[in-house]
C-alpha cells in the first residue's frame, strides 16, 4: 500500500505492507488502518480509482491511502455510506467536526406512522450519486464536512432511514447545503421503500425520486 503525505509522515515510510482476510472490502482495510488515520478523512485508492467502503479487495490490486488533498482552505471532507445496521446520528455528526466550523446541522429522516419500512438500493449507483450531491452541496455553500448515510433493509417506527451532519462557518450555510443534500437525496439517488407491503410510487428514473 503506497502513503502520500501527512499519512508518509505519520507511518515514517511511503509503503506498507497490510495482511487481510481474502474477499475483504475497503472497509475493512479502512478500519485495520485507524491507528494510522486516526483525525483524518481518508480514502482508498483501488487501481488508481476512489473505492466505496463495499469494494471487494484482490491480491493483485494496487492500493493507495489517499488522505485530504490540497484543494485550498475551502475543501471539504465528504462521508457516505449505505448500511444494513442502524444509524448512530452521534457518530455521523462526529464525522463532521473541523476547527474552521461555528455551525453542525444534523437531519434525521425516521419512520412514521407504521410499524416499519423496507429500504433497498442500486448500492453502488447510489454510494456515487450521494458523493455527488454531497461535493456540489459543499461546494456551493462552503461546507467545511459532509457526511451522509442511508439505511437499507427495515427501519422500525421512529428510527432513522438517513442521517446527513454538515459543518460551515456559519448557520447559514449549515442549514442550507443540509436541506439541499436531502432534497437532493429524495429526487435522483436510487434507493427505494416499500411501505406496508407496497413499493412506494415516486417518479421516473431521471426525473426525481425512483420508487421512494
Amino acid at each position: 500500500m503506497r502513503l502520500f503525505a501527512s499519512l508518509r509522515e505519520r507511518a515514517g515510510t511511503d509503503e506498507l505492507a497490510l495482511e487481510l482476510a481474502e474477499a475483504a472490502t475497503v472497509a475493512e482495510a479502512l478500519r485495520e488502518l485507524g491507528w494510522l488515520t486516526e483525525g483524518l478523512h481518508v480514502a482508498l485508492a483501488v487501481n488508481r480509482q476512489y473505492a466505496s467502503p463495499e469494494t471487494v479487495l484482490c491480491a493483485d490490486d494496487e492500493l493507495a491511502l489517499i488522505p485530504p488533498v490540497s484543494g485550498g482552505a475551502g475543501a471539504a471532507a465528504l462521508h457516505v455510506a449505505i448500511r444494513a445496521e442502524p444509524l448512530a446520528s452521534e457518530r455521523i455528526a462526529a464525522l463532521v467536526s473541523d476547527p474552521r466550523a461555528g455551525a453542525v446541522v444534523t437531519f434525521q429522516g425516521v419512520t412514521r406512522e407504521v410499524a416499519a419500512l423496507e429500504y433497498e438500493a442500486y448500492a453502488e449507483m447510489a454510494l456515487a450519486k450521494l458523493e455527488e450531491i454531497a461535493r456540489e452541496a459543499a461546494e456551493r455553500h462552503g461546507l467545511c464536512a459532509v457526511a451522509v448515510e442511508h439505511r437499507v433493509g427495515f427501519v422500525e417506527l421512529s428510527q432513522p432511514s438517513v442521517v446527513i451532519a454538515v459543518s460551515a462557518p456559519h448557520r447559514a450555510e449549515a442549514f442550507a447545503g443540509a436541506r439541499e443534500i436531502i432534497d437532493a437525496l429524495k429526487t435522483s439517488v436510487p434507493i427505494w421503500k416499500r411501505e406496508e407491503g407496497e413499493w412506494v410510487t415516486g417518479h421516473p428514473a431521471g426525473q426525481g425520486a425512483p420508487l421512494r
